[in-house]
């Protein structure tokens, strides 16, 4: 499959927002600011599920429609639940991901809190990335209806909440006595599972495009599962709440409309 500027794009852009949220361990003390996770949280999220829902479900079921009966909605229906599984699975597995790196230690556990959280995030950017190589095979696929314009604006949601991603990942490796441009490149590398996993997802699909509905509504079960689990829980809890409401209204519109207009 050639790679289009479209796809080179999508690939790397949210790569970048991995490398940002790390790039903050030289300008930052400790965390990032409240206000603005917030924000960024609360828009990523919304980003994210009507992303879902425009750019991964119902192309998912027009990919289908030709179908009657059950067998119309079922690719879907059970690729969007072995999407959910999936992320529930890896969740069982490993460290739970929490945003605010200065939270009590979890449970008991070999690893430091900093090689935990870098797991966690580096576990959790995998899905992510499958599903920006899912719409990438899915635009390639030009039957499907799945436009550029889309592709970008779902790889910038993912991207902007991979900032605090990256940030939680480079600062307390930095707090635990780390130079600072290790702790950048280690935040970095947390993001690189990123375009891999999309890579992998485009070339499986080039060559099973039976399966393209089934790993649209994987990614978008993927997508929701991190949203529902992780996002929205830490952009409401505590004060400020109202702003990743905001931000969550902001990135749903955005993102309809793109999906919707382009």
């Amino acid at each position: 499959m050639q790679m289009s500027q479209e796809m080179i794009l999508g690939l790397l852009i949210p790569f970048m927002g991995t490398v940002i949220g790390s790039a903050f361990v030289f300008t930052m003390k400790h965390q990032m600011n409240q206000k603005l996770q917030k924000s960024l949280l609360g828009f990523a999220s919304g980003v994210m599920v009507a992303a879902s829902v425009w750019s991964l479900l119902i192309p998912s079921m027009e990919f289908s429609a030709h179908a009657e009966g059950i067998t119309k909605i079922l690719p879907s229906a059970l690729g969007f639940l072995a999407g959910m599984a999936f992320l529930l699975a890896i969740d069982h597995f490993t460290p739970h991901l929490h945003l605010d790196a200065t939270t009590p230690e979890g449970p008991v556990s070999h690893l430091s809190r900093t090689s935990m959280l870098t797991l966690a995030v580096t576990i959790h950017n995998l899905p992510e990335g499958m599903a920006v190589g899912v719409i990438l095979a899915g635009m390639a696929n030009g039957h499907i209806g799945i436009e550029a314009s889309a592709v970008i604006a779902m790889s910038l949601g993912i991207a902007i909440q991979n900032i605090p991603e990256g940030a939680i990942v480079s600062m307390p490796l930095r707090t635990a006595g780390n130079s600072r441009k290790k702790a950048f490149l280690i935040g970095c590398l947390s993001g690189v599972v990123e375009p891999i996993g999309a890579l992998i997802v485009i070339l499986l699909t080039a060559w099973f495009t039976p399966l393209i509905p089934y790993t649209l509504a994987f990614a978008a079960g993927s997508m929701l599962y991190v949203v529902i689990e992780e996002l929205i829980p830490e952009a409401s809890e505590g004060a400020h709440s109202n702003l990743s409401t905001i931000g969550f209204a902001l990135g749903f519109v955005l993102m309809m409309t793109l999906d919707t207009l382009l």
